[in-house]
């Protein structure tokens, strides 16, 4: 357990830090779930709208430093390969 005030203000931070964190991964999940579902039902329309709007939220997640940003991209260069194959 902390003992200085300096460590029990660390750990509340870290705390605050650890929800924002959490919250931000689950809402790239969700945008994720929703490309891959998409392309998962084979309409390439929606699949590619789903992209567009995953893209952003990606490479925000980078920029906040909850993704790496080659994560990111790797992320959003395989999903949008997967998504040109439907159209193919």
């Amino acid at each position: 357990m902390a003992n200085t005030t300096s460590a029990k203000k660390a750990t509340r931070k870290i705390a605050r830090r650890t929800a924002v964190n959490k919250s931000r991964r689950s809402r790239v999940r969700g945008f994720i779930r929703k490309v891959e579902e998409a392309i998962a039902s084979g309409d390439h329309a929606a699949a590619a709208a789903a992209l567009k709007a995953a893209q952003p939220e990606l490479a925000r997640a980078a920029g906040k430093g909850v993704l790496h940003a080659n994560t990111a991209s790797r992320k959003v260069s395989r999903l949008a390969s997967r998504v040109n194959a439907l159209s193919a």
